[in-house]
């Protein structure tokens, strides 16, 4: 049984999973299904084609699923889906989709959302990622799993990051970045590995030292990028995070540049 304080308005229509409690002053629309045992805290807005996946805590003023910030957007019946387990935080918006972004923005289960963060329409974030304070997305952004965004970065429409990467804070973000990729600056550059990341995700020693080998070979090595990816194509076979760095390398759907690495800036222990 859900529990609804008398302040709240539910509209008719939305769907309250069992031990769902809906604080003061929440409003939830009518099109809008939230899980079991999810906590709207206080003052948080569902909008839309909402749906919160089981176990979700969503603390005071967040607004899900309100309408796309796009001139081209009409009104039209599009989505909202967040995962379960997830976190949050105070000021955070995340938009629905539009039509021609595919009508759907996606989170995926256990992210935790910091105060003030934002996704924008038609972004698809992975499972277990972290947006610190006022974290930024443009539309259209795909973000993998592991990923942390650090406190006030921004990141283009557009723009893809791969799962286990780590953005520090106060990063202007305008290319794509490669799975296990650590991203600072500005104008981000590549500036290593998220070693850290990858030591948490258990990935050993010797593996560490292969894809780092992968990593000077492809970033840091001299000539032309095209000619240094062709060069170490061959090195697919040597671990999965390196298979998997070429495959995104490889899936540029809309050939975006690479946030690329200079020597000066690199540090891979």
């Amino acid at each position: 049984m859900s529990n609804i304080d008398p302040s709240a308005r539910v509209e008719d229509g939305a769907v309250i999973g069992a031990d769902t409690v809906i604080g003061p002053y929440c409003i939830v629309g009518r099109d809008a299904v939230i899980g079991a045992g999810c906590r709207l805290l206080s003052h948080v807005i569902v909008d839309g084609h909402t749906t919160i996946g089981d176990g979700t805590t969503v603390h005071p003023f967040a607004s899900l699923g309100t309408p796309p910030q796009s001139i081209g957007y009409k009104g039209e019946p599009t989505k909202l889906v967040v995962g379960s387990g997830c976190t949050i935080r105070e000021n955070v918006t995340i938009n629905r989709g539009t039509v021609g972004g595919g009508g759907i923005t996606t989170v995926g289960d256990r992210g935790y959302f910091m105060i003030g963060s934002h996704i924008a329409h038609d972004c698809h974030v992975g499972n277990d990622v972290i947006f610190a304070n006022t974290a930024t997305l443009g539309g259209h952004c795909e973000i993998g799993d592991f990923t942390f965004i650090g406190g006030v970065t921004a990141l283009q429409q557009f723009t893809r990051v791969g799962p286990q990467v780590m953005i520090g804070g106060m990063s202007g973000l305008r290319d794509d970045v490669i799975p296990y990729g650590l991203v600072n600056g500005i104008y981000a550059r590549l500036s290593g590995l998220n070693i850290v990341g990858m030591r948490r995700r258990k990935i050993t020693k010797a593996r560490l030292a292969v894809i780092r080998s992968f990593f000077r070979e492809l970033f840091l090595t001299e000539g032309q990028f095209a000619e240094r990816l062709e060069r170490v194509r061959p090195r697919a076979g040597e671990d999965p995070a390196i298979a998997e760095i070429l495959a995104f390398i490889d899936d540029r759907k809309r050939r975006r540049r690479l946030c690329m690495a200079r020597n000066d800036d690199v540090v891979l222990d």
